[in-house]
């Protein structure tokens, strides 16, 4: 039922407890001044991609994807620890015909991840799910 629901919406975002593993948050071995910086220099090489604003303070970076399925990207950095990271997306497709995308931005944020993955140390998803 979860996956048929997420095919039958345009926005997918992560968080600690996620029923679906792939969008868990993910935690990375990187302070949070050095994961935005990372994560702003990933998707400023990205074709298609344009980072319209990054927040340090609040550890908000905002992407638009103008390239092939248009949406929005905020990209959230929570610092844990000293040298631990949590990194979650927020995702809308710009769907002008059909109120849902069939799965495209859950699929966007994998890709994100995988990204991320090869530029940062990735420790884990949903390391602090149990103390919720």
């Amino acid at each position: 039922m979860q996956k048929l629901k997420g095919l039958l919406t345009n926005h997918s975002e992560t968080r600690e407890n996620h029923a679906d593993e792939e969008l868990r948050s993910r935690y990375y071995k990187i302070t949070n001044k050095n994961a935005i910086k990372t994560l702003q220099d990933l998707f400023q090489k990205m074709e298609g991609v344009m980072v319209k604003s990054v927040s340090e303070e609040h550890g908000e970076i905002a992407v638009q994807i103008t390239k092939g399925k248009k949406a929005f990207i905020v990209v959230t950095v929570i610092s844990v620890r000293p040298f631990e990271t949590a990194v979650d997306f927020s995702a809308t497709t710009d769907t002008k015909i059909l109120p849902f995308d069939f799965g495209y931005s859950r699929q966007l944020i994998k890709q994100m991840y995988d990204r991320i993955d090869k530029s940062m140390t990735y420790i884990g998803s949903g390391l602090n799910s149990e103390s919720k």
